[in-house]
């Protein structure tokens, strides 16, 4: 063994410890932050001998929140959390990052239209491309949680013209689940034993979920979902509006929104960037539609069938597609199309 071979090792003959990766939650004191900062700084999303650096930003009204989520992360007592920063400024909170993952975003108030809400998010999402323009390390993967998701990431996309479009993705993994989880309830069935949903579209109740091509695993046998579920009527119907409509009924139930379900997600959504979907699987995420082939409008972010590997992604091409599902691609395709046109409206003002 050579001498440098030596040096890398502990006594232990286990590898030296990797370098800290630098990862910033935004929206960091609100709820869905609450049950996502566990998750990574205890290893559950870049590895469990991954040491991490955590950097939460939010506005400055919330930064004395933000003191009691350190003391709470430290409490934690978790061996591969380096360091913690609390911060208000985009140049500390986008500095030299490994991973964005934009939750804060302004939500929608009791009377606002949508375009309001889009101008809003339009302001943020404009600054922080900008700052992880000048800031971020041009390899940063960058998820956007903080709706209306796609076209925030879009713009945020558009405001860092030197970060590659490839390297801005939107949150449909939650969207992903619940689908997944839908079909393997009706069947009877743990949630793993569900494959290959596909949310096509826009994280709005215009998103198709589609499981023409999913896979249920039934009594050790794996077979079509249409075939496991036997009920084509509430494949098509109360399950597509179940998932589309779900986080309004978690927010009529809980009087606040999905924060525990999207903060897994979110997990599940950054682990599949770092280490890969398995062989022969796919899940969903918003990424730039240019060059797919399904016939969708190329400048919009879109969620589709995705594989993982080596940190990057590409569109399961070539799926057959009906004339049902083409109908509610196009629609939410549709509903894309006039937010992005808003959207770039405000974004040349």
């Amino acid at each position: 063994m050579s001498t440098a071979r030596v040096k890398s090792r502990t006594k232990h003959n286990v590898p030296s410890e990797a370098e800290p990766i630098r990862v910033v939650v935004t929206g960091a004191a609100g709820q869905i932050a609450y049950s996502l900062l566990y998750s990574i700084a205890k290893g559950d999303v870049f590895g469990k001998d991954q040491p991490i650096i955590l950097v939460l930003l939010d506005i400055p009204p919330m930064l004395p929140v933000l003191d009691g989520v350190v003391m709470e992360l430290q409490d934690c007592a978790l061996p591969l959390l380096r360091e913690v920063i609390p911060t208000d400024k985009v140049e500390v909170g986008f500095k030299d990052l490994d991973a964005a993952i934009l939750v804060g975003s302004m939500p929608r108030k009791e009377g606002m239209e949508r375009k309001d809400l889009l101008k809003a998010n339009v302001a943020i999402f404009k600054a922080q491309g900008a700052a992880l323009d000048k800031y971020a390390k041009k390899t940063v993967k960058v998820l956007v949680v903080g709706n209306p998701a796609n076209t925030n990431c879009l713009i945020a996309s558009k405001s860092a013209p030197s970060i590659p479009k490839e390297n801005f993705s939107c949150l449909t993994r939650l969207d992903h689940n619940r689908a997944s989880s839908q079909v393997a309830i009706r069947c009877g069935v743990p949630a793993d034993n569900v494959k290959n949903v596909i949310i096509w579209g826009n994280h709005s109740s215009t998103q198709y979920p589609d499981v023409h091509h999913a896979k249920v695993t039934v009594q050790g046998s794996e077979v079509a979902a249409y075939d496991a579920v036997k009920d084509d009527a509430w494949l098509k119907g109360e399950f597509i509006s179940t998932v589309q409509l779900r986080g309004a009924a978690v927010i009529k139930a809980r009087k606040l929104s999905s924060a525990m379900s999207a903060a897994k997600a979110i997990c599940d959504h950054m682990r599949d960037i770092w280490f890969g979907t398995k062989e022969g699987e796919f899940i969903s995420m918003g990424v730039y539609a240019g060059g797919n082939s399904y016939g969708i409008p190329e400048d919009l972010i879109y969620s589709f069938p995705i594989q993982l590997k080596n940190k990057g992604w590409k569109v399961v091409d070539g799926l057959p597609i009906n004339d049902f599902s083409r109908a509610k691609m196009e629609a939410t395709a549709a509903e894309l199309v006039d937010e992005r046109d808003t959207a770039m409206a405000f974004l040349s003002q």
